[in-house]
């Protein structure tokens, strides 16, 4: 364990696996932490570098049967891309495994989900819904990084197999997100017929009257027509402007972001069809679907031409390097933790703001634990929350011998009372709270953080504790930010 003021700098390994509709892949990356404060001052412990070590082939998504995910296929296929990177599951701190597109609705896979976090390493994110998969996307197609650099507002629409998951982001802000029945494998063929069609664009062929059949050509007409209908309907999307016949294609809610877009960015494997990055031989998958012609449609859709087209800096990787690469952030030094409760999954996250004022904020605190209870443990089974408490005053020794007296006191209405009190703050109070807690509840576990940014309603994974005494934390954003 590295002294509190020595310089401390701290190597850990990240590994991002994205099980997609389609694809599957595997990132493993590098992060560099080190102590940005200087000698005598507070240590403040930042990922000053990311360094993607290992990409793997793409790989076709193993499956068993169209509704169930092949789990020990891809464990095999993770196991053998370890072995290429050079590493063994022990190695991993952090990283993600997602389930994106329509795999997500698989019925196994949760179960696929928890098997690779058992046996694949020490991994905090465990599942995105579409509206994270787009954020995700966005991060490691660069599209974050583009409207952080030139303040502009940009769409990244991520199309892979099953959906089009579109991140708006303006000055790295997130504006909104909104999830599309887009992808190449919506009607698939094998030798130059027709063999399956999904059911959301059954709807929309029903709602023109037109007639595709399995076993129909891969050239009938109604096939282009319906791609030029998607890149159109993006650009519906894009304004703010869908339609009632539109909705068969909307998955989950509609555009939710204000601001006037002024760049487009696509990435997922449909952006591959248009730019080409990978090299040949790269992806052992091989695809009959209508990818090709849906990059065509894309290309040519005049309306998609009304905004200035960025290139991403990855295609049909995005994802899986956000993953890797994007979704990990550092709690400081001044924390206090209980190493053996680590690490923590899926903990919904619960607000109070004190509005800067200690009086009304520690009356807030017992009804906030009640309600939180309420949201997150209606069946009273036991599961945990974290309370992020926000706005705080200025907090002197009294204060906040106070603060930790009515967090005890409000908790005692958990089903568990006994569980981890999980503390996260704005503010660098998160040692002297966590310390002041045990002091008065010697047999309360307690986790206690800070200088992370969280939202009522995230959900956040809590690392082990590092060498340099600070944890990783993976935040899972899944609703809409202002």
């Amino acid at each position: 364990m590295l002294n509190r003021y020595d310089p401390q700098k701290e190597n850990i390994i990240s590994a991002g696996i994205d099980i997609g509709t389609s694809t599957t892949k595997l990132v493993i990356s590098r992060f560099s932490l080190m102590n940005m404060a200087g000698g005598t001052h507070m240590p403040r412990i930042e990922i000053i570098e990311k360094e993607v070590l290992y990409q793997s082939p793409i790989y076709r998504t193993p499956l068993l049967t169209a509704s169930s995910i092949d789990i020990e296929a891809v464990e095999k296929l993770v196991r053998e891309e370890y072995e290429s990177a050079g590493i063994v599951p022990g190695d991993i701190k952090t990283g993600a495994v997602i389930i994106t597109g329509e795999t997500a609705t698989k019925q196994n896979a949760e179960e696929m989900v928890h098997y690779l976090s058992d046996h694949a390493g020490d991994f905090l994110v465990a599942t995105a819904g579409p509206d994270l998969e787009g954020i995700i996307a966005a991060k490691g197609s660069g599209a974050y990084e583009f409207s952080k650099r030139t303040g502009k507002t940009v769409a990244n629409i991520d199309i892979g197999g099953g959906t089009a998951n579109a991140a708006v982001y303006r000055s790295g802000r997130l504006c909104g997100t909104c999830t599309l029945h887009i992808g190449g494998r919506l009607i698939e063929f094998a030798d130059g017929k027709v063999r399956s069609i999904s059911p959301p664009v059954q709807k929309i062929l029903q709602q023109w009257g037109a007639d595709l059949k399995i076993e129909d050509s891969r050239n009938h007409p109604i096939i282009k027509k319906l791609t030029d209908y998607m890149a159109e309907l993006i650009g519906r999307m894009l304004r703010r402007e869908l339609r009632e016949d539109d909705m068969p294609l909307l998955l989950g809610h509609e555009p939710n972001w204000t601001e006037n877009i002024e760049f487009i960015m696509f990435s997922g494997g449909i952006s591959e069809c248009l730019y080409k990055y990978e090299k040949a031989g790269s992806s052992p998958a091989q695809y009959e679907d209508i990818g090709e012609v849906l990059a065509q449609s894309l290309r040519n859709c005049t309306d998609l031409a009304f905004w200035k087209w960025e290139k991403p800096e990855e295609t049909v990787r995005a994802t899986v390097l956000g993953a890797g690469t994007q979704t990990t952030e550092i709690s400081g030094a001044t924390i206090h933790v209980e190493g053996h409760e680590l690490p923590i999954r899926n903990l919904p996250v619960y607000q109070i703001s004190f509005n800067h004022n200690l009086e009304k904020g520690l009356h807030l605190i017992q009804q906030a634990v009640k309600k939180a209870v309420e949201m997150y443990d209606p069946q009273k089974e036991g599961q945990n929350f974290a309370l992020y408490l926000t706005a705080l005053p200025y907090l002197g020794f009294r204060d906040i011998q106070e603060l930790s007296s009515v967090l005890l006191k409000s908790i005692q209405v958990k089903p568990k009372p006994e569980q981890p009190l999980i503390v996260v703050l704005e503010s660098d109070h998160a040692k002297v709270l966590g310390q002041t807690i045990k002091v008065q509840e010697s047999k309360q576990s307690i986790v206690c953080i800070d200088q992370i940014k969280v939202e009522h309603g995230d959900y956040i994974d809590i690392g082990s504790l590092l060498q340099t005494n600070v944890v990783p934390v993976v935040i899972k954003t899944l609703t809409f930010h202002q």
